[in-house]
């Protein structure tokens, strides 16, 4: 089995992008806490003036993770406004003890209730990793998504029962799993709260092929050439009838940082202009 850990934590270690370019350093970033459907805290940050992009981090780390990542920059850049929310459970939002708090789409709620509350209308959603789950559930859910970018995903998520999810939701339950220690230490070194990312697994969302194949929205498909931690991006681009299929250098872990991804979505979204 591939580096759990890394598939997991994949902007852990990721190269660090300096954010001092000019136009960047001069957009000033507002924040805030949204109060969701059931109380739970969801922190976010604002910046830019342009046509809105909300970016999902992945599993494990938070919405700083993007700052690290050459797209955050450079949508910045050319004049978008980038929405980065700390999903429930992550980073400075609330991390709920109760199981339940998690189900039924509650982090896709969340994000239909944040933009609601900045009055956007209209908007494009980039996942990456776990993001890009949550991302598949908004193209459902909420009809103000124009475009999407699904990132580091293969179709392996339409599963409910995917295996490695019910092994990390295990594995963070303090089962004895040898291939997922070093993830489960890591979070405990970090003193992440291991009980909120174990129902995070636990109320995974998963989007079934034939529901995917009714989506309407143009979506980019984007992986690492050496990843295929999550299943064939090939293939999930195939169950969307408005897709572009993209691959750049890299692996899970590191793709989504490069100058190569940024382009690529850039490239999608102006095309794809609404």
């Amino acid at each position: 089995m591939r580096s759990v850990l890394f598939i997991a934590c994949y902007f852990i270690i990721g190269r660090s992008i300096a954010q001092t370019d000019s136009l960047a350093s001069k957009s000033p970033t507002n924040s805030g806490f949204l109060s969701s459907f059931d109380g739970t805290k969801i922190y976010y940050e604002v910046r830019g003036k342009g046509k809105p992009v909300l970016l999902l981090h992945g599993f494990i780390v938070n919405g700083s993770s993007w700052k690290r990542a050459a797209l955050y920059t450079d949508l910045l850049n050319a004049g978008y406004k980038v929405i980065v929310p700390d999903m429930r459970g992550n980073g400075k939002s609330d991390k709920p003890h109760d199981s339940t708090a998690y189900d039924n789409d509650a982090e896709a709620k969340d994000m239909i209730q944040l933009m609601a509350l900045l009055k956007i209308k209209k908007y494009s959603v980039a996942g990456y990793s776990r993001g890009s789950i949550i991302a598949a559930r908004l193209l459902v859910l909420d009809k103000h998504v124009q475009t999407a970018v699904m990132g580091g995903m293969g179709t392996d998520f339409t599963n409910p029962l995917w295996p490695r999810r019910i092994m990390f939701y295990r594995a963070l339950m303090g089962d004895s799993i040898p291939e997922l220690k070093s993830m489960v230490s890591y979070v405990q070194q970090q003193k992440l709260d291991q009980l909120a990312l174990a129902y995070l697994q636990r109320a995974q969302p998963s989007t079934s092929k034939e529901i995917l194949h009714k989506t309407t929205q143009p979506v980019l498909v984007i992986s690492g050439s050496e990843d295929a931690d999550n299943g064939s991006a090939g293939e999930l681009a195939k169950l969307l009838p408005h897709s572009t299929l993209a691959t750049v250098p890299g692996d899970h872990n590191h793709a989504s940082a490069t100058a190569e991804f940024s382009k690529e979505v850039i490239a999608f979204l102006q095309h794809n202009h609404y």
